[in-house]
């Protein structure tokens, strides 16, 4: 399974350069490098010099995808870390195009995300030290690999927009023989639960070279396949590889083999630092997008790579977000699809806060949709989504189940789960083409699936017969099932207010709100189902969407509160069975009900790496859960420092909401919000200094601010702008589009720019800092 790359450049490979940023590096110019990065000035330098200081760092050789750095550009990705003799280390990779075809299994066998291979860097001597510094500014991993013959130093990225990994080389003395090599891995899926008892692998691949490029060609058993192509240029003592994966299906492989081939050529004959100019410039627009500050050093750090791990994860109009990212687990690749019963679902969420649509692959993903519902329902206007699924969402031979029967499933919620992500995109942008052309098709179909098993019971109430809330119990009038279709027949009559349209079932939609039957209860609050309490600990909260992400159920009605108070505290009694996510999520529920401290402490428990259960977040913020790789708890954490400084749920925007004692001081620019708002504001010594809001929509403004005593608002020229008190702390402003209200205490003039705000505590670097 070996592949010689000639020229004396062995198989494996990555690592060498200076990790400080403007610490050096070698001279541009060669072909064989690229210039090292200048600290800017003028706006751009906050976010700089808070995304550099959030850069994890390594002075240990990482173990595995658990604790080494990663690169991805929504498609291509890769993680270093020690290879398999003491004088190599690996740069293992990963695409997430590259999968299987077959759909006669189940989407984890049948349409399996497969792995590629590893370039491995073989070294004369043992390895004895690192110094690795991975830049999210920059998104660049540079380092020196120390042995005991040499060092090596190396940068390397995967190329934003070329999809090339970029490894710049230069040996010391006594290392002048360090090659690369690359070994590919068997294209068969990694999963073992559930084999059917025919899969088999793909074939073996071939390899070949063309030239001085060398390359693997894998074929599929269904047709097509990929081929990674590679190249190293050499100047004097100065290394340049370039990589590329092609991944066509059904089209011929050689031709396939030829795109990789000219791919790698094209990328070697651009000048370096024209390709790594154009790379590091959409990373510094991107972190430019917004901001967020809080006194919590390692926490804000923390934060700020889930930004760089979304944005290497997914992109808009590119595939939805696997469990794996696009990253390969040696071990641990259980999870070889996307899960739609709430894994993409929260880890998307970030998205549209910290104000980044470019990521939002979600709506993308559902402007071409697959039917996955029991073939007696295939009627043209019932849509369901099974999972797992592949990225283009066919679940391979699986449908969801019929309720009522022995084929029931948990998937019957998924589809209109992930709606309502796409309804938080129509909401955050207020741009109607979601409406008309993803949201309410979709929606309508959706909601029709369960119309088809509503019965009237002796209540004279709409019930749901026998479905599964997800992880937990089968019951009738499943929460789950319930809060789902209530909020999709809600949305659907907003849908048809928006699109200023009508609808034959409308009558129906609005029946239905009006006669289904209300959620179980007892005296631990709201049920998993009809005669079916929670009695034991549940890491999903498929039985709690109502409060979240829903919020069917509002903390700022008195009479909601009791049963939100009364349901949450029962789920989250008992914790001896949570996940990761269990935790981010309940985090962000304590927020929207003000319990700012629980909040803060449920956030911490969990990315302070405490072991739950089998899980945990690792030393690069990757999560473990059984020993798999999966993506959604971390970035749903990021979620949950947004819920504390910024809400804009049931049409009000609250500015720092749920902020903890501990964090005496915060800043946040540019927080993307419902209603299509952006805000900025600042939080000094434990008070509100100032608020900005800009309306990209002209929508309704109704702003909580938390101010006490009498406040200013005036536009961006310091006039005074109509406002109408509505309550403690809160105001309606008829803010119209593109006009900018800064509100104030009454009589204070601050300079409203954001700023990096003091720390609380020692900040420890991420990585593996000692």
């Amino acid at each position: 399974m070996t592949a010689p790359t000639g020229d004396g450049i062995s198989r494996r490979g990555v690592i060498g350069t200076a990790a400080a940023v403007g610490a050096g590096g070698w001279p541009a110019g060669s072909g064989t490098a690229w210039a090292a990065p200048q600290v800017s000035g003028g706006a751009a330098a906050l976010p700089e010099r808070m995304v550099r200081a959030a850069a994890p760092r390594w002075r240990r050789m990482p173990g595995d995808w658990k604790d080494g750095p990663f690169l991805a550009n929504g498609l291509l990705g890769a993680v270093v870390y020690k290879g398999a003799t003491p004088n190599s280390v690996k740069v293992m990779l990963s695409h997430t195009q590259v999968q299987d075809q077959r759909p006669q299994w189940r989407a984890p066998y049948g349409f399996s995300r497969l792995p590629i291979g590893h370039f491995d860097l073989i070294l004369a001597g043992e390895v004895t030290g690192i110094d690795w510094t991975l830049d999210l500014w920059d998104a660049e991993l540079r380092g020196t690999v120390t042995t005991t013959r040499g060092s090596v130093r190396f940068t390397m990225l995967v190329h934003n927009a070329r999809s090339a990994l970029l490894i710049s080389t230069r040996p010391s003395a006594g290392e002048e023989a360090a090659a690369w090599s690359f070994t590919w891995m068997p294209a068969a899926s990694p999963r073992t639960k559930d084999k059917p008892a025919d899969y088999t692998g793909n074939p073996d691949p071939r390899t070949g070279s063309a030239g001085d490029t060398h390359y693997v060609e894998q074929p599929l058993i269904a047709g097509g396949g990929w081929t990674t192509a590679w190249r190293e240029r050499r100047v004097g003592t100065g290394r340049l590889l370039a990589a590329h994966i092609v991944y066509r299906h059904p089209e011929d492989l050689s031709h396939t083999t030829q795109l990789a081939v000219a791919e790698v050529a094209r990328t070697l004959a651009t000048d370096p630092d024209d390709l790594v100019r154009s790379h590091r410039a959409w990373w510094h627009r991107f972190y430019q997008h917004s901001l967020v500050s809080v006194p919590d050093k390692r926490l804000q750090s923390f934060y700020w790579i889930q930004l760089y791990k979304v944005a290497c994860a997914t992109r808009a109009d590119g595939p939805s977000m696997s469990e794996w990212g696009p990253w390969y687990p040696e071990t641990g690749g259980s999870w070889t699809a996307v899960w739609w019963n709430l894994n993409v679902q929260i880890a998307t969420w970030l998205v549209q806060g910290s104000n980044h649509l470019e990521l939002d692959s979600v709506t993308s993903t559902f402007k071409e949709f697959a039917l996955s519902v029991p073939p007696e329902y295939r009627d043209g206007d019932t849509y369901a989504l099974a999972h797992p699924s592949d990225w283009l969402l066919r679940p391979g031979d699986k449908t969801v189940g019929v309720p009522g029967t022995a084929t029931k499933t948990d998937n019957n919620g998924n589809l209109i789960w992930a709606m309502h992500n796409v309804w938080l995109s129509y909401r955050h942008t207020m741009d109607i083409r979601i409406v008309r052309d993803v949201l309410y098709p979709i929606l309508a179909k959706a909601v029709n699936f369960y119309d088809h098993f509503l019965h009237e019971g002796g209540d004279g109430k709409l019930h749901l017969p026998l479905t599964r809330s997800p992880e937990w119990a089968d019951a009738e009038d499943c929460t789950y099932d319930l809060s789902l279709l209530r909020w999709g027949c809600a949305t659907l009559l907003d849908c048809l207010r928006i699109l200023r349209t009508d609808h034959p079932r409308a009558r129906r939609w609005r029946e239905i709100l009006d006669r289904l039957v209300a959620y179980p209860r007892d005296a631990t609050g709201i049920m998993i189902g009809a005669d079916k309490p929670l009695t034991e600990s549940h890491r999903h909260f498929s039985h709690m969407l109502w409060l979240y992400p829903l919020h069917e159920l509002d903390w700022d009605r008195p009479a909601d509160r009791d049963i939100m108070r009364t349901t949450f505290d029962h789920w989250v009694k008992d914790r001896s069975l949570w996940a990761g996510y269990s935790y981010a999520v309940a985090s962000s529920m304590a927020s929207r009900m003000e319990r700012a401290e629980e909040a803060l402490n449920l956030l911490t428990f969990l990315t302070d790496g405490n072991l739950i259960k089998n899980a945990w977040i690792t030393p690069n913020t990757m999560y473990v859960e059984g020993g798999n790789l999966a993506t959604e708890s971390p970035l749903t954490a990021a979620q949950s420092i947004l819920e504390m400084a910024v809400q804009s749920h049931n049409g009000v925007l609250r500015v720092f909401p749920s902020v903890s004692r501990r964090w005496p001081d915060l800043s946040v620019h540019s927080l993307r919000t419902q209603g299509a708002f952006l805000v900025d504001a600042d939080r000094s010594a434990g008070r509100t200094r100032w608020i900005r809001v800009h309306s990209e929509a002209g929508a309704p403004l109704v702003l909580h601010h938390g101010i006490p005593g009498p406040i200013d608002v005036r536009d961006t020229r310091g006039r005074p702008l109509r406002y109408r008190r509505t309550g403690p702390g809160r105001i309606e402003i008829p803010l119209a589009r593109d006009a900018t209200a800064l509100i104030t205490p009454r009589g204070h003039r601050p300079d409203p720019a954001p700023r990096d705000v003091p720390a609380v505590g020692d900040a420890k670097p991420w990585g593996l800092p000692d």
